[in-house]
């Protein structure tokens, strides 16, 4: 059984109306909710395996943050440029590529791109990913090149305002 965490990044200043889209850092309140949420996980005795995120500035310090939490070095994350405006495909292809020994893996994103690929997963639905929320599901595989094609399971959904 492998595990997949989908993760919007935490919340992103708007503080520098100059700053491109992609550069946005995260806010107080995505710095404390990041850690808060990973702690949330490892409360439920989740554990993450590998760490694959979109290489813009909130969404990688979102990923970092998570690491540290679980005493993870930043330099494991795995960045896929694809998602950063992600389609579907995009998301199924960095699954794929996904390391085999890893059993459960987070993917940092941005909306509004994770929401749509959670909608497609299973008969689970969200409206709107907030920021920082997780949207975990289960697929009996071996490789993460069945992802794409296995049947899913909706495990859970939680986000910082959801407690």
């Amino acid at each position: 059984m492998k595990h997949v965490l989908l993760i919007r990044h935490a919340k992103s200043s708007w503080d520098d109306a100059a700053m491109t889209d992609f550069d946005r850092p995260l806010n107080d309140r995505g710095k404390e909710d990041a850690p808060k949420m990973a702690e949330r996980l490892l409360e439920k005795e989740v554990s993450i395996d590998a760490f694959i995120s979109s290489p813009a500035k909130r969404a990688k310090k979102t990923a970092s943050l998570f690491a540290k939490e679980y005493n993870r070095d930043k330099d494991e994350i795995i960045l896929v440029s694809e998602l950063y405006h992600p389609s579907s495909e995009a998301f199924y292809t960095a699954i794929a590529h996904a390391p085999n020994d890893a059993n459960t893996i987070a993917v940092f994103s941005h909306n509004p791109g994770i929401t749509e690929f959670a909608n497609e997963l299973t008969s689970a639905r969200v409206d709107d990913m907030p920021t920082c929320a997780i949207f975990a599901v289960k697929a009996d595989i071996k490789q993460w090149s069945e992802f794409k094609e296995a049947e899913k399971e909706f495990w859970f959904f939680d986000y910082p305002k959801g407690k």
